[in-house]
């Protein structure tokens, strides 16, 4: 790597660290202010919201950094645009492509942060908050490793792998318990919405029930279950897809199949986490053809606020199609690539017609 390569590097860098720093103080204060209802519930106190807070930063930086990577390359590279830097580099005989190659650098440099972040350190330290808060607060809950919540309520065990809503939860085993332990019933449903005083409407309910002598089986339908689980409990205790690492979600995907249950959830989120960190090479490029056009002389002001508003556009499009992959049971794979495909076209197309 040239002094000039080292130099450019280093500038796009520096300004995405910055950001980061401020999006990062910003979501703390976030985390921090939605903590304070449950100061004071259980054993959580302020202190352990605080806690809480800073085990989720490193979430919060991995689902960041796509944006990151865009606003602080707008404003690095803008810096020496304004500074007619980047003009004598030009004039120097380096070419966009070159140039291209350079941030490109920065760019995977940036992806082995997020493959860092994404793998190692921001799900296990989000667990830990969650066992925290959930101890804190409440007792009697599991955390299975990547096969969702386990709670017991009495003589009923319940397995909760997803929610799709404050009061949706999806894939829920219930397993029916004697007062000697003796397994007495089994039951499936793909969704459990949680209703007043107690009450559960579980969806597509199939359940096996085992007498001394004989299985009677009851095909799916609608089953009120009555417990003293709540919605609220089980939202502590239950993994989020797009919190899981790679790994997690792979296995959890083959548990989903060898047990013929629905895991579209889990394959977007699975080809989302890879589409998502290959968009930050792209989102490192498309600063160039701004910095070298339009935005040349702009204040970095208006760059941050470009950025913004592309990172925000890219974020509510995973958002929607994540939505669509549930709803109208389309190709999770297709669409998990879907925003990382367009983004890819739109940043070769800018900067095939910079000159």
């Amino acid at each position: 790597m040239s002094v000039l390569d080292r130099y450019i590097v280093r500038a796009i860098l520096s300004a995405v660290l910055l950001v980061m720093l401020v999006l990062l103080a910003l979501g703390a204060i976030y985390i921090f202010i939605d903590q304070q209802n449950d100061i004071g519930t259980g054993h959580y106190t302020t202190l352990g919201a605080l806690y809480y807070t800073l085990l989720n930063l490193p979430q919060q930086a991995y689902e960041l950094l796509p944006i990151t990577a865009l606003i602080g390359s707008l404003v690095g590279l803008g810096a020496l645009a304004r500074g007619s830097e980047l003009t004598v580099v030009r004039a120097a005989g380096v070419s966009v492509a070159q140039l291209a190659g350079i941030a490109l650098m920065a760019g995977l440099a940036l992806i082995g942060v997020e493959l860092v972040l994404g793998e190692f350190l921001a799900p296990p330290l989000e667990q830990v908050a969650r066992l925290q808060k959930a101890f804190s607060k409440l007792n009697n809950v599991g955390f299975g490793s990547g096969t969702g919540a386990w709670v017991r309520d009495g003589d009923l065990l319940l397995n909760v792998a997803g929610q799709s809503g404050e009061r949706q939860f999806g894939s829920m085993l219930t397993f029916e318990l004697s007062p000697e332990h003796r397994l007495l019933a089994i039951g499936h449903a793909t969704r459990g919405t949680a209703l007043a005083k107690g009450k559960w409407l579980l969806s597509g309910y199939s359940e096996s029930r085992f007498a001394e002598d004989a299985v009677t089986t009851k095909q799916p339908g609608q089953h009120v279950l009555a417990s003293n689980v709540t919605a609220g409990f089980l939202g502590l205790a239950i993994e989020n897809p797009d919190q899981l690492t790679s790994r997690a979600l792979w296995r959890l995907i083959s548990y989903f199949r060898s047990n013929s249950l629905d895991a579209r959830e889990y394959v977007f989120a699975f080809w989302s986490r890879i589409a998502r960190t290959v968009a930050i090479a792209f989102t490192v490029l498309l600063a160039i053809p701004f910095v070298l056009g339009p935005l040349r002389s702009s204040g970095t002001g208006t760059r941050m606020l470009l950025g913004l508003l592309i990172g925000i556009a890219f974020f509510l499009l995973q958002r929607l199609i994540e939505s669509g992959t549930v709803v109208f049971a389309l190709n999770p794979v297709l669409l998990a690539w879907l925003p990382t495909l367009l983004l890819a076209i739109v940043t070769l197309t800018l900067l095939a017609r910079v000159r």
